[in-house]
């Protein structure tokens, strides 16, 4: 069985996240699986890099001036990269890179595997990806639009490609009160493939249901209304736990 690898968070709130599937981790690591960490960062005051988004219309102020929040002097950018960053094919990773913290989870992926032919994406999304890019199966693609194309390996530009139907921010539940939102309009685009034909899609995306189904694939609704309030879909939920294949070159 391949490894499980933890990875080390962006977000303080989910730094024990992974706790709760431990329990599969140890059935997994009692059935001959190894089990990697990346080191857990400290997420202290000024560690994250912002640079993705300077020049952007957007306030980090609430996350990188949290008075509750202390430095560790000498610490500077540390090691802070989520799993969802990366997006597997048999022995190919596209992996995007869109900061110094990133870097630093890039470069210690390089190491830990080198068995696996890693993609750097430069700064293709701000952090996670499994709403850009979402492999269906060998030579098909679903990509957000055809403008992230260009930004893949050479082989998947030769893939069909799906573009799924915009959603329209009228669709999903009002969170004004809670002051924000995890996610953007594009998270349903997060479906998880059970297999070659087979796909679980959010049942309150019906105009997606019907683009996949064209392309010959058996949907499988699950309804799923607060996935921007909880910050994901059924690919961040289980972020390919266990899967059946191994080191195919889908490239070739």
């Amino acid at each position: 069985m391949p490894p499980i690898v933890e990875t080390a968070p962006h977000i303080r709130g989910r730094v024990f996240e992974n706790d709760y599937l431990k329990p599969h981790f140890y059935r997994y690591l009692d059935a001959g699986s190894g089990w990697v960490a990346m080191p857990r960062p400290a997420l202290a005051r000024r560690s994250l890099d912002p640079g993705y988004f300077d020049g952007r219309p957007v306030d980090l102020t609430g996350i990188t001036d949290d008075p509750e929040t202390r430095a560790l002097p000498g610490l500077g950018y540390e090691m802070i990269f989520d799993g969802a960053q990366c997006v597997r094919f048999g022995r190919d990773v596209l992996v995007n890179v869109a900061n110094a913290n990133h870097e630093h989870g890039f470069r210690w992926l390089q190491r830990m595997f080198p068995q696996f032919r890693l993609h750097r994406l430069d700064a293709i999304a701000d952090s996670h990806i499994d709403s850009i890019v979402v492999p269906l199966r060998p030579g098909l693609l679903m990509l957000r639009s055809m403008r992230y194309r260009d930004m893949l390996p050479a082989p998947l530009r030769e893939w069909d490609i799906v573009i799924p139907p915009e959603q329209d921010e009228s669709v999903f539940p009002d969170y004004g009160p809670f002051g924000f939102r995890l996610t953007s309009r594009y998270i349903d685009i997060n479906v998880l493939s059970i297999d070659e034909n087979t796909v679980i899609v959010n049942s309150l995306c019906p105009d997606l249901m019907r683009t996949l189904e064209k392309q010959g694939l058996t949907v499988v609704p699950v309804r799923h209304r607060h996935r921007r309030l909880f910050g994901g879909g059924f690919h961040c939920f289980t972020l390919d736990t266990v899967r059946a294949g191994g080191f195919q070159d889908y490239f070739a």
